[in-house]
């Protein structure tokens, strides 16, 4: 079997790292074809497992550019000789009209369609040109997959997607792996000193992430907190040159990426997310298993995510002071972050264990090829 995955990007991220998760669980019976539609972002080949045969091809026509009939004759034709596509994003968009376009007259394998988010040029608003283009693209699409419940909402009324078309997956994790804490010097080039206080998060290190926001938010803590920022991305330089304008760049740490989260959130004290747009961080979900309190706005579906006893602490969107206030509560308090975190641990091995999500993935892929199940 030969699946060919178009990304937006493949970058570390939370859908490229579940998507990497899918691969490695689905085994190594398939071969996989990778394109990144931002040259060279393929961060996330590292939490692939090496046993896979997985393939990053160069020539692969580009995703980016104008949707000609021509262009997007080419991308089409190299989706020829696979068994399924699995496009991901609105940076694969072209390849889902590519796919409308020339599905019947090129004999190509079905597509299902996945929908995460949007990036900051779509954090403050939806393009009205953008719902016009996706619901004409994904006319033909077997499934389009999305993680929240804001999300299909959008798909259903935004987009005008058919109810039949549309499948929600809530994001899972292995969450018993979570359970014990890691050992302090299990970030690597980072280790733990005794009497140290860790605010963490999860995330790339891009623009719709706003870490610099979280940066300013944290800045009022007392000389013991740190923060730490586990991801990489083009926002590096940014962060750090608002930690030295807060005069904090010594509490501030960023040592990159870390291909097993599990290895390193329970190291935070509590969690914090200050991102413009979400719609089920996977991050936060991980936060919970580690039986951390999260500190965030409530984007997304994040509000319902959480316990009861965290919903105080998930604040309105774009309000920096609030945030702040939340990280201060938390930071304050090692009873109340104990408290909160079980209520998290508990609902997140609860509602979030990632065996409900793979097997709902594997039905959707398995009824797009017309199987009783995939692979």
């Amino acid at each position: 079997m030969r699946v060919l995955h178009l990304h937006s990007s493949f970058s570390a991220g939370g859908k490229e790292l579940r998507a990497a998760r899918l691969m490695n669980v689905f085994g190594a019976g398939i071969e996989h074809t990778v394109v990144s539609a931002q040259p060279g972002a393929f961060g996330a080949k590292v939490a692939l497992d090496p046993a896979l045969k997985v393939e990053f091809p160069e020539d692969f026509p580009s995703l980016q550019g104008r949707p000609t009939p021509l262009r997007l004759l080419r991308i089409a034709w190299a989706m020829r000789g696979f068994d399924l596509v699995l496009t991901y994003n609105w940076g694969a968009m072209d390849a889902v009209l590519a796919h409308r376009l020339y599905a019947r007259l090129l004999r190509l394998p079905p597509l299902v369609h996945h929908e995460d988010g949007f990036n900051e040029d779509e954090a403050s608003g939806l393009k009205p040109r953008r719902n016009l283009f996706r619901r004409l693209a994904l006319a033909r699409a077997s499934a389009l997959v999305v993680p929240s419940r804001r999300l299909e909402g959008i798909a259903l009324r935004a987009w005008k997607q058919p109810r039949r078309r549309v499948r929600l997956i809530i994001n899972g994790i292995p969450v018993a792996a979570y359970r014990e804490p890691p050992p302090a010097d299990a970030i690597p080039g980072l280790a733990k000193a005794p009497g140290e206080k860790w605010v963490g998060t999860l995330a790339g290190l891009r623009a719709v992430k706003n870490l610099p926001s979280l940066v300013r938010a944290f800045a009022g803590l007392p000389p013991e907190w740190r923060l730490v920022i586990l991801g990489e991305g083009p926002e590096r330089a940014a962060i750090e040159a608002q930690a030295k304008t807060c005069g904090i760049a010594d509490r501030v740490y960023l040592p990159g990426f870390v291909p097993d989260p599990s290895r390193a959130v329970g190291l935070f004290d509590f969690f914090a997310l200050s991102s413009d747009s979400e719609q089920f961080p996977i991050s936060v979900v991980e936060a919970m298993a580690a039986g951390l309190a999260v500190a965030s706005p409530a984007v997304g579906d994040v509000a319902a995510m959480v316990s009861g006893e965290n919903r105080s602490y998930v604040t309105p969107p774009g309000d920096e002071a609030a945030l702040a206030w939340a990280m201060s509560e938390l930071a304050g308090d090692e009873a109340l972050r104990a408290a909160v975190g079980e209520a998290n641990r508990a609902c997140a091995e609860a509602q979030y264990d990632e065996d409900a999500m793979i097997s709902a993935y594997a039905a959707v892929y398995g009824t797009a090829m017309g199987q009783s199940r995939f692979p």
